[in-house]
């Protein structure tokens, strides 16, 4: 049978991106994981044949999505090429986050059927006595022995191993996707309580893939970078705009993920994408020389601010790579805007240090807000709102919350905006520049105080990495703040004291400061700052 009648997928949704890439590069590599090298010819066919047995477990009772308890492994990139296959969207589980957190998101999320990889087997035996419904578990073949066990101690669920995979039916097609329907279902933390579900829908999905592949001349033979988990809306990034291109995708090991500069070299990545932190730490480790990475063509940060030195310093290693600053949240699909950095030009568009996060997509909408939800001009700090095709529809099962954060201005009655919660303020340029957090802005003694304002101050005494967190009184308000510093520093506690000083008014400088080794990290590599005031009430 012809190669491409063989493979052929749907034409629309997010799977479509890969197929297409199937018919069109079915020889040529798509992922290299644990150094065995996988063509899209036969990740297609690993994708159809899981895609046909969660159709067999979910005969009669097809759920929206289907749940990937994996990390960088082949069962967790099959896991959602077949559950997208299949129809359905995914929604990622992740074997680092604690019992309670994903037991929470496998409830929530209403799947009935959940794809284990092997690394994920161990809390797969706690999580299963837990869960409230049925499940179709889907075990690899890689440990039957611990699989039976599982599967012996939870008779109520029903047990698949991917070894009851068959040949797959050549006149099976992969479903078409309704362009509404969920894509894959990510939960983000929330400042209180439990997680946020975001469904994003093909449509929103799709609608960012267009816009980014067609910016950038990817092509067959790049080699891009896999640096997120999967409960990491820009693993989504990673793994379709590699597959959309017909390029291959390279999962950094767990162990190189915040030193990945070896890999880089082995490998000769052409495409990097990760968050500023990774690039800061690679700096503090010294790894970030000139020209240290010849081979990248493109990087791509996002998901916190950049730096305005990372950026110098990250464009000195990859001294032939363009270097893109994105920035957006989960609810509007992975970035909706976009700067590139320029040598000459950027320095001096930095403002507070931080590189900035440049103009909304064309084919999306934004403004800039206050406090009244008046709309601002140039110059002027308010919240960003965005809308357009990547706006996702709200919050899972919580009307309050998106009531909240999606809204409809009078003036534009059928249209959606969600509330960023960022302060942003834009030029006669339309560049727009992060400013912070709205719920990271203090008030310390009648003041409103910028935390990333204090961070950039820090940073000018020489230090690799600066954050700021308030001192909380009992009743929950701030008195100041205390700053985080690395640990090389400690000498200079009273020169950094005194460089504030010149800097800031006195209800700004740092009541404490602490010097440490480095900074906690949450599970999507961006600074833990939750950590750090656990560590500091515990130090006061």
């Amino acid at each position: 049978m012809n190669q491409k009648q063989t493979h052929k997928g749907p034409d629309n949704g997010l799977g479509s991106v890969f197929w297409r890439s199937v018919e069109q590069f079915h020889d040529r590599p798509a992922l290299v994981v644990h150094d065995e090298v996988y063509s899209y010819k036969e990740l297609g066919d690993k994708a159809i044949q899981l895609a046909q047995l969660i159709q067999t477990a979910e005969i009669g009772e097809q759920q929206e999505v289907v749940a990937v308890f994996a990390s960088r492994s082949l069962t967790s990139y099959t896991g959602v090429l077949g559950t997208l296959t299949s129809g359905r969207g995914y929604v990622p589980l992740n074997p680092k986050f604690p019992l309670e957190r994903t037991l929470y998101m496998l409830q929530a999320s209403g799947a009935s059927t959940i794809i284990v990889g092997i690394e994920a087997l161990g809390l797969l035996a706690k999580l299963l006595p837990l869960v409230n419904r049925r499940l179709n578990v889907i075990l690899p073949m890689e440990d039957n022995e611990m699989g039976n066990i599982i599967a012996a101690r939870n008779q109520k669920h029903r047990f698949f191993c991917t070894m009851d995979l068959v040949e797959r039916n050549e006149w099976w097609r992969p479903y078409p996707s309704n362009l509404e329907k969920t894509a894959y279902l990510l939960f983000t933390s929330g400042s209180t309580g439990n997680p946020k579900g975001v469904p994003v829908s093909h449509r929103n999905v799709t609608s960012y893939l267009q816009h980014v592949i067609t910016s950038y001349s990817f092509n067959e033979l790049d080699r891009f970078s896999q640096m997120f988990d999967m409960t990491f809306d820009l693993s989504v990034h990673d793994m379709f705009i590699c597959w959309g291109s017909g390029a291959c995708l390279y999962p950094v090991p767990e162990q190189a993920v915040m030193s990945p500069a070896k890999f880089i070299k082995d490998h000769e990545l052409t495409v990097w994408f990760s968050v500023p932190s990774v690039p800061m730490f690679m700096q503090k480790l010294r790894l970030l020389k000139p020209n240290a990475f010849p081979s990248l063509r493109y990087s791509f940060f996002c998901g916190e601010a950049l730096p305005q030195g990372i950026a110098e310093a990250w464009q000195e290693a990859a001294n032939n790579s363009v270097v893109e600053n994105l920035y957006g949240p989960t609810e509007a699909t992975i970035a909706i805007s976009q700067y590139r950095w320029d040598a000459d030009r950027s320095p001096g568009e930095c403002k507070r240090g931080l590189v900035p996060i440049g103009q909304v997509f064309p084919t999306q909408e934004w403004r800039i807000i206050s406090e009244d939800f008046r709309e601002l001009s140039v110059g002027e700090v308010g919240e960003l709102c965005v809308s357009g095709t990547q706006i996702t529809r709200g919050y899972l099962n919580d009307d309050a919350k998106t009531k909240h954060s999606y809204i409809i201005f009078p003036d534009h009655p059928r249209k959606i905006w969600y509330r960023t919660g960022d302060l942003v303020m834009c030029n006669e340029s339309n560049n727009l520049y992060y400013l912070g957090r709205i719920d990271n802005q203090l008030q310390i003694m009648g003041y409103r105080v910028e935390i990333q304002e204090i961070e950039h101050v820090l940073l000018g005494t020489g230090a690799a990495f600066a954050v700021v967190v308030p001192l909380l009184q009992q009743h929950g308000k701030a008195e100041g703040v205390c700053a985080f510093l690395p640990k090389e520093l400690e000498a200079n506690h009273l020169e950094i004291l005194n460089h504030c000083q010149a800097k800031l008014p006195d209800y700004m400088i740092p009541r404490k400061l602490i010097f440490v080794e480095d900074v906690p990290l949450n599970s999507n590599g961006k600074i833990d700052r939750k950590q750090l005031m656990e560590q500091l009430e515990v130090l006061r």
